[in-house]
Protein backbone atom coordinates (compact mmCIF):
# COMPACT_ATOMS: atom_id res chain seq x y z
CA UNK A 1 0.00 0.00 0.00
CA UNK A 2 1.48 3.21 -1.12
CA UNK A 3 1.84 5.99 1.70
CA UNK A 4 -1.01 7.90 -0.14
CA UNK A 5 -3.39 5.35 0.14
CA UNK A 6 -2.40 5.14 4.24
CA UNK A 7 -2.87 8.46 4.66
CA UNK A 8 -6.39 8.22 2.58
CA UNK A 9 -7.57 6.12 5.28
CA UNK A 10 -6.70 7.59 8.30
CA UNK A 11 -9.38 10.12 8.35
CA UNK A 12 -11.81 7.22 8.37
CA UNK A 13 -10.50 5.27 11.14
CA UNK A 14 -10.41 8.39 13.14
CA UNK A 15 -13.90 9.40 12.35
CA UNK A 16 -15.24 5.18 13.01
CA UNK A 17 -13.22 5.16 16.29
CA UNK A 18 -14.79 8.98 17.26
CA UNK A 19 -18.02 7.42 16.28
CA UNK A 20 -17.64 4.10 17.91
CA UNK A 21 -16.44 6.12 21.72
CA UNK A 22 -20.07 8.14 21.00
CA UNK A 23 -22.16 5.84 20.69
CA UNK A 24 -20.30 3.53 23.59
CA UNK A 25 -20.46 6.05 25.85
CA UNK A 26 -24.07 7.04 25.45
CA UNK A 27 -24.75 3.40 25.45
CA UNK A 28 -23.30 3.22 28.73
CA UNK A 29 -25.14 5.71 29.95
CA UNK A 30 -28.40 4.64 28.85
CA UNK A 31 -30.01 3.06 31.93
CA UNK A 32 -33.08 1.01 31.11
CA UNK A 33 -34.34 0.03 34.88
CA UNK A 34 -37.46 0.34 36.79
CA UNK A 35 -37.53 4.00 36.21
CA UNK A 36 -37.72 3.70 32.92
CA UNK A 37 -40.14 1.12 31.83
CA UNK A 38 -42.32 2.95 34.69
CA UNK A 39 -42.44 6.06 32.26
CA UNK A 40 -45.47 6.33 30.40
CA UNK A 41 -45.02 6.18 26.64
CA UNK A 42 -46.60 6.93 23.51
CA UNK A 43 -48.35 3.66 21.71
CA UNK A 44 -46.14 5.14 18.34
CA UNK A 45 -42.98 4.73 20.58
CA UNK A 46 -40.63 2.18 18.59
CA UNK A 47 -40.33 -1.27 20.10
CA UNK A 48 -36.84 -1.38 22.20
CA UNK A 49 -35.14 -3.65 19.83
CA UNK A 50 -35.30 -0.88 16.81
CA UNK A 51 -33.14 1.72 18.82
CA UNK A 52 -29.86 -0.26 18.34
CA UNK A 53 -30.34 -0.82 14.46
CA UNK A 54 -30.89 2.35 13.96
CA UNK A 55 -28.45 4.64 15.79
CA UNK A 56 -25.67 1.44 14.77
CA UNK A 57 -26.70 2.64 11.18
CA UNK A 58 -26.61 6.84 12.09
CA UNK A 59 -23.32 6.23 13.83
CA UNK A 60 -21.84 4.43 10.43
CA UNK A 61 -23.54 7.42 8.18
CA UNK A 62 -21.71 10.66 10.73
CA UNK A 63 -18.02 8.64 10.21
CA UNK A 64 -18.78 8.30 6.67
CA UNK A 65 -19.63 12.34 6.07
CA UNK A 66 -16.85 13.29 8.41
CA UNK A 67 -14.38 11.15 6.40
CA UNK A 68 -15.98 12.41 3.50
CA UNK A 69 -15.78 16.06 4.41
CA UNK A 70 -12.24 15.63 5.38
CA UNK A 71 -10.90 14.11 2.46
CA UNK A 72 -12.63 16.62 0.34
CA UNK A 73 -12.17 19.80 2.55
CA UNK A 74 -9.32 22.34 0.88
CA UNK A 75 -7.77 24.22 3.73
CA UNK A 76 -6.70 23.39 7.43
CA UNK A 77 -9.50 26.02 8.12
CA UNK A 78 -11.98 23.96 7.11
CA UNK A 79 -10.88 21.02 8.39
CA UNK A 80 -10.98 22.65 11.90
CA UNK A 81 -14.20 23.43 11.26
CA UNK A 82 -15.31 19.61 10.79
CA UNK A 83 -13.73 19.07 13.87
CA UNK A 84 -15.16 21.53 16.04
CA UNK A 85 -18.95 20.53 14.81
CA UNK A 86 -18.33 17.14 14.88
CA UNK A 87 -16.60 17.39 18.52
CA UNK A 88 -19.80 19.71 19.48
CA UNK A 89 -22.26 17.37 17.92
CA UNK A 90 -20.69 14.26 19.98
CA UNK A 91 -20.56 16.35 23.18
CA UNK A 92 -24.51 17.05 22.63
CA UNK A 93 -25.40 13.81 21.59
CA UNK A 94 -23.67 11.72 24.96
CA UNK A 95 -25.28 14.87 26.91
CA UNK A 96 -28.97 13.57 25.74
CA UNK A 97 -28.01 10.05 27.24
CA UNK A 98 -26.82 11.52 30.37
CA UNK A 99 -29.85 14.06 30.85
CA UNK A 100 -32.16 11.10 29.88
CA UNK A 101 -30.91 7.53 30.92
CA UNK A 102 -28.42 8.55 33.16
CA UNK A 103 -29.74 11.11 35.50
CA UNK A 104 -33.57 10.29 34.55
CA UNK A 105 -34.60 13.86 33.68
CA UNK A 106 -36.32 13.68 30.57
CA UNK A 107 -37.52 17.25 30.96
CA UNK A 108 -34.19 18.71 31.16
CA UNK A 109 -33.35 16.48 28.04
CA UNK A 110 -36.28 17.68 25.99
CA UNK A 111 -34.44 21.05 26.18
CA UNK A 112 -30.88 19.38 25.48
CA UNK A 113 -32.21 17.67 22.07
CA UNK A 114 -32.87 21.16 21.24
CA UNK A 115 -29.40 21.91 21.43
CA UNK A 116 -28.86 18.83 19.93
CA UNK A 117 -30.66 19.14 17.12
CA UNK A 118 -29.05 22.75 15.74
CA UNK A 119 -26.02 20.73 16.28
CA UNK A 120 -26.80 19.02 13.52
CA UNK A 121 -27.95 21.22 11.03
CA UNK A 122 -24.43 23.90 12.01
CA UNK A 123 -22.74 19.96 11.11
CA UNK A 124 -24.59 19.69 8.23
CA UNK A 125 -23.57 23.16 7.22
CA UNK A 126 -19.97 23.07 7.89
CA UNK A 127 -19.90 19.44 5.79
CA UNK A 128 -21.80 21.00 3.26
CA UNK A 129 -19.09 23.45 2.34
CA UNK A 130 -16.39 20.50 1.85
CA UNK A 131 -19.33 17.95 0.05
CA UNK A 132 -22.52 17.61 -0.64
CA UNK A 133 -22.30 13.92 0.35
CA UNK A 134 -21.28 14.10 3.64
CA UNK A 135 -24.18 16.50 4.50
CA UNK A 136 -26.22 14.31 2.24
CA UNK A 137 -25.15 11.34 4.61
CA UNK A 138 -25.86 13.82 7.85
CA UNK A 139 -29.82 13.52 6.62
CA UNK A 140 -31.20 10.41 8.72
CA UNK A 141 -29.23 11.70 11.72
CA UNK A 142 -31.41 14.92 11.63
CA UNK A 143 -34.50 13.27 10.91
CA UNK A 144 -34.25 10.41 13.40
CA UNK A 145 -32.97 13.43 16.33
CA UNK A 146 -36.09 15.38 14.69
CA UNK A 147 -38.34 11.97 15.87
CA UNK A 148 -36.56 11.44 19.11
CA UNK A 149 -37.14 15.11 19.79
CA UNK A 150 -40.62 14.96 19.45
CA UNK A 151 -40.95 11.57 21.08
CA UNK A 152 -38.58 12.96 24.44
CA UNK A 153 -41.29 15.72 24.43
CA UNK A 154 -44.42 13.57 24.18
CA UNK A 155 -42.55 11.72 27.08
CA UNK A 156 -42.40 14.25 29.51
CA UNK A 157 -46.05 15.91 29.08
CA UNK A 158 -47.24 12.33 29.99
CA UNK A 159 -45.39 12.24 32.36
Amino acid sequence: MTAARQVAWKPAIVAALAAFLVAGTGGALTRLGPWYFALNKPWWQPPGWAFGPAWTLIFGLIAASGAVAWHRSRSASARRAIIAAFALNALLNMGWSLLFFHLQHPDWAVIEVAFLWLSIVVLILVVRRSSDRAAWLLAPYLCWVSFASFLNFTIVRLN
